[in-house]
């Protein structure tokens, strides 16, 4: 068991680090012995998390489409805890619309579309890109290990719903730059996996109705219930622990496949 890697002493960088998954994600990498920064934007809670963490954890206010700011967060990590062994990439946003309202006789909104592309594709690239320019200078372990992505896709990259045109094809992005991206790196000794989860209690399904919600969980075979956001994190910590597992794309998800 030699090659499983200790999280002890890790430093990961999680975007969206401040509500959900990525919440989730850091609070466990702490506990873990790791140390994170937390990269979302300027109006989440991440620098009032950060300081309830204590002084393993850092807040970098950023916006993940942004090639400054994501650079600014990358040498926070460097700063402040000495190299980058780990980047999360959680951070997302969705829109419903249909492609095309005939009772109203108004097309999906292209501006809509474009950033939830924008945010959930060039954003995640743009994190990989920059993080593991620092990883790359970290010394390699007896594997030839240096450091390892992990991107949140989503079950909708496979069975996207009706209205979910826009964060289907985001999140398909996702799932298809991941071999690319983890044979591009091969050579550098950084792996690129990614987490397609299912239904998970986030704010973003907190905002539904109770009576969605309840529906919603029961569309899971087993366990008939949403997806705590700790699980995603142990999934997380269990990849990065794992020198194996690269180039692949794993369902979370309870055996869900989405009804149209």
């Amino acid at each position: 068991m030699a090659n499983i890697r200790s999280l002890k002493g890790m430093v990961g960088l999680v975007t969206g680090g401040a509500s959900g998954l990525g919440r989730a994600t850091v609070e466990r990498l702490i506990r873990s012995g790791a140390s994170a920064v937390i990269l979302d934007l300027p109006t989440s809670d991440g620098h009032t998390l950060a300081a309830t963490l204590g002084e393993s954890c850092a807040f970098a206010p950023a916006d993940v489409t942004s090639e400054s700011e994501v650079q600014a967060a990358v040498s926070l990590a460097r700063e402040k805890f000495g190299k980058l062994d780990l980047a999360v990439n959680c951070a997302g946003i969705a829109v419903a619309a249909k492609t095309y309202n005939f009772k109203k006789d108004v097309p999906h909104n292209l501006e809509d579309f474009q950033r939830v592309i924008n945010v959930n594709i060039a954003g995640t690239f743009n994190v990989i890109r920059l993080a593991v320019g620092e990883m790359g200078k970290n010394e390699p372990d007896a594997d030839g290990h240096r450091g390892c992505i992990i991107n949140t896709a989503s079950v909708a990259a496979f069975d996207g719903q009706v209205g979910q045109a826009a964060y289907s094809a985001s999140k398909g992005g996702i799932v298809c730059m991941t071999l690319p991206i983890a044979r591009d790196l091969a050579p550098m000794g950084i792996r690129v996996v990614t987490i397609a989860p299912g239904l998970f209690s986030t704010p973003l399904l907190a905002s539904l109705p109770e009576k969605v919600q309840t529906f919603l969980a029961r569309q899971v075979p087993f366990p008939s219930r949403l997806g705590d956001p700790a699980e995603f994190a142990h999934m997380v910590t269990s990849l990065a622990e794992n020198p194996m597992i690269n180039g692949e794309v794993i369902r979370l998800d309870g055996a869900i496949r989405m009804m149209p």
